[in-house]
C-alpha cells in the first residue's frame, strides 16, 4: 500500500493533468499540505455534488486525497472546498515567493496552508474567518506555516495593509471598496458573485486585476458558494441576479469601474458605487 506521501504525490499530479496546471509550484503545495490534518478526525462526511454526503467507509487519510469536498460542518453545508477549483485559480493567478495574501473565509485552513506554501516563508497569508471554533482550529492547524495568521472577523471589517492577492471562500453579492482599496499595484481579487435562495448560492468567480488606478475585470467560470457573511445585501443580490440572466454580457466583462457614471450598453451589472462593464481599458 503506498505511504502518504505517495499518495498526496499521486493526488498532485491527478489536479496537474486534471486542471491544465502550468506551475510547478502549485502542484507542489498540494503535494506537501497533509489535508487531513485539517479534516478533524475520521471517518469523514465527503459531499458529491450530485447524490449528496455520504460517509468514508473508515478513518484512512487515502481517502482524503481526491477531488471531494470534505464536511465541516454539515448542517450548513460548510466544506472544505473543491482542491481543482482552487488549483486552477492559484495556477492562473501566478503567486510568488514574498507576495501577501488575504483570504477572505479561512474555514480549518488547509487552503490557508497551500496559500502560505506559495508565498513562502518571506510572504504573508492574512485569514479572515467570522466562525470563532473554526478561526481556533485553523489557528492550530496552521502551527507549522508561520507565513499564515488568523484573525476572527467578517468581510465587512476593514483591516490595514496591501495584498498581492485577496481572495474570498465564501459568496458575495459585490465587493467592499475597502478590498479594491487594498489591492497593490499589479493585485489580484477572486470573488465569487453569487445569487439564489438555497444554502449553496450560484454565480461566477470574478476576478479582478490592478493596473494603476484601473481595474479589468473577467468572468472566470461558474461556481457555487456557501454565503459571505458581511458581503451580502437584498438590494445587490437582486440586481446580481438579474445581470446574471445575460451569460453573454457576463462573458464581455472587461473592467471594473468605481467613476460615477450613466447606465448605457457597456454596463452589464450597474451600481451606485461600481459596475462591471464591456468596456475595454484603455
Amino acid at each position: 500500500m503506498p505511504d502518504l506521501e505517495q499518495v498526496r504525490r499521486w493526488f498532485a499530479e491527478d489536479l496537474r493533468v486534471i486542471g491544465h496546471l502550468g506551475d510547478q509550484r502549485v502542484v507542489d503545495a498540494f503535494a506537501a499540505v497533509p489535508r487531513e490534518r485539517f479534516a478533524g478526525p475520521g471517518p469523514w462526511r465527503i459531499r458529491h455534488l450530485m447524490d449528496g454526503y455520504w460517509s468514508t467507509p473508515d478513518d484512512d487519510p487515502r481517502r482524503l486525497y481526491h477531488n471531494v469536498l470534505i464536511a465541516l460542518d454539515e448542517t450548513r453545508g460548510l466544506n472544505i472546498g473543491e482542491p481543482i477549483l482552487w488549483a486552477r485559480h492559484f495556477d492562473r493567478i501566478g503567486l510568488e515567493g514574498g507576495d501577501r495574501v488575504l483570504q477572505i473565509g479561512t474555514g480549518s485552513g488547509y487552503y490557508t496552508a497551500i496559500l502560505a506554501e506559495l508565498v513562502g516563508r518571506t510572504g504573508r497569508v492574512d485569514g479572515i474567518e467570522i466562525d470563532p471554533p473554526l478561526a481556533a482550529a485553523a489557528t492550530r492547524n496552521l502551527e507549522g506555516w508561520p507565513a499564515a495568521a488568523i484573525r476572527e472577523g467578517d468581510a465587512g471589517q476593514p483591516i490595514a495593509g496591501e495584498w498581492d492577492l485577496i481572495v474570498a471562500f465564501a459568496g458575495a453579492t459585490a465587493p467592499h471598496a475597502w478590498w479594491l482599496d487594498a489591492l497593490a499595484d499589479g493585485g489580484h481579487l477572486l470573488l465569487p458573485l453569487t445569487a439564489g435562495n438555497l444554502g449553496l448560492r450560484g454565480g461566477f468567480m470574478l476576478r479582478v486585476d490592478r493596473r494603476g488606478d484601473a481595474l479589468a475585470a473577467r468572468s472566470a467560470g461558474w461556481v457555487g458558494f456557501y454565503p459571505c457573511a458581511g458581503a451580502r445585501n437584498p438590494d445587490d443580490e437582486a440586481a446580481l441576479s438579474a445581470a446574471l440572466g445575460d451569460p453573454v454580457g457576463q462573458q464581455a466583462v472587461r473592467s471594473l469601474r468605481r467613476e460615477a457614471h450613466d447606465r448605457d450598453e457597456t454596463c452589464w451589472l450597474h451600481r451606485e458605487s461600481w459596475c462591471l462593464s464591456k468596456r475595454e481599458l484603455s
